[in-house]
């Protein structure tokens, strides 16, 4: 552990962040980087992914206020822990990390200690956007999967390719829907069994049906789209499961209540606010890269500086075949 007078010479630093000012506008800031203070660490952040539920924030929503706090939506970071405050013991100068805040658009992060998760070192030069790799676990044990079961994911981004690819990996038969080419070839290199072009509703839902005559054992809506969300629901079995994972914030929703009813499905909102169940999240997928059963590095497909973070979002915003997770990197 390093001396307190140590400790303050590091945090002396200066740190370049990003700050959303307005919508659409990002700015870069270099500030000191701080004192670590009681129970806190410094973190050097090697990268940041790019979460699509950031979107509504950078375009710009009536309920947000601008400009944001610095660092600000960078919720999915990883990195080296550089020094820890005198009375913490679960972390080291050197550990590998992901980070658990919102402000990981930065070079550097000063937080509490417990908004930290160590990562095992050989994921060390690897891309670890340990909050969206975390999601993906949460949401198959929310689902409550089994072996054998016929499963339907809709959604071809980062978390439909990664909820397929754990659920294949547990023993699942699954099926990814997508609109975009690329992503249903990759959900194949991933383990998917089969993938449906889900470009138009009615053909979609026709070569589910061949696929699966009576339905899904369970389904996994990943988009937080109504159309996405309308198919998803036509495609459970009688007392299937349908899971809603997609993170739905562009206003109300319709549902077939009188259809649900009939077939009685259980529905389940996959979402967490429990830290511990992230933190839980993230450790799973650390073991799993760890394992190398999964490779996180298959679901990054754009890297950009953290200078040009606003052409981050604007990719992402737009959402072109071949994208699966943009990443910031803090070199």
């Amino acid at each position: 552990m390093l001396q307190p007078e140590a400790v303050a010479a590091m945090t002396a630093r200066r740190n370049v962040r990003a700050r959303l000012v307005a919508p659409r506008r990002f700015e870069l800031a270099d500030r000191p980087v701080g004192r670590v203070r009681e129970g806190g660490a410094l973190v050097r952040i090697l990268g940041c992914g790019v979460c699509a539920s950031s979107l509504p924030l950078w375009e710009g929503r009536p309920w947000f206020d601008y400009p944001r706090p610095a660092g600000e939506p960078g919720h999915e970071g990883w990195g080296i822990v550089e020094a820890v405050a005198p009375d913490v013991t679960e972390l080291s100068p050197g550990d590998l990390v992901a980070t658990l805040g919102l402000d990981a658009l930065a070079q550097y992060l000063v937080c509490p200690a417990t908004e930290c998760v160590r990562l095992p070192h050989r994921l060390a030069g690897r891309p670890f956007p340990g909050e969206a790799l975390g999601c993906g676990f949460n949401v198959v044990r929310r689902a409550g999967l089994e072996p054998a079961q016929r499963i339907a994911v809709v959604g071809g981004g980062f978390l439909g390719l990664l909820v397929g690819a754990i659920a294949h990996h547990l023993g699942a038969v699954v099926v990814v829907a997508s609109r975009r080419a690329q992503a249903r070839q990759l959900a194949e290199q991933l383990g998917a069994a089969a993938t449906i072009d889900s470009n138009d509703p009615e053909t979609a839902l026709a070569r589910a049906r061949r696929l699966a005559p009576k339905g899904w054992d369970c389904v996994i809506e990943c988009t937080g789209l109504q159309a996405p969300l309308d198919l998803a629901s036509e495609l459970v079995r009688e007392r299937g499961r349908l899971v809603i994972a997609g993170y739905h914030q562009d206003g109300r929703r319709q549902v077939d209540m009188q259809s649900w009813n009939w077939r009685g499905i259980d529905v389940v909102n996959a979402h967490e606010r429990d830290p511990a169940r992230y933190r839980q999240g993230i450790q799973e997928a650390a073991r799993a890269a760890a394992e190398g059963w999964l490779r996180p590095e298959q679901l990054v497909s754009h890297s950009f500086p953290l200078e040009e973070v606003g052409a981050a979002f604007e990719l992402v915003g737009r959402a072109p075949d071949g994208l699966t997770k943009a990443v910031l990197r803090m070199d």
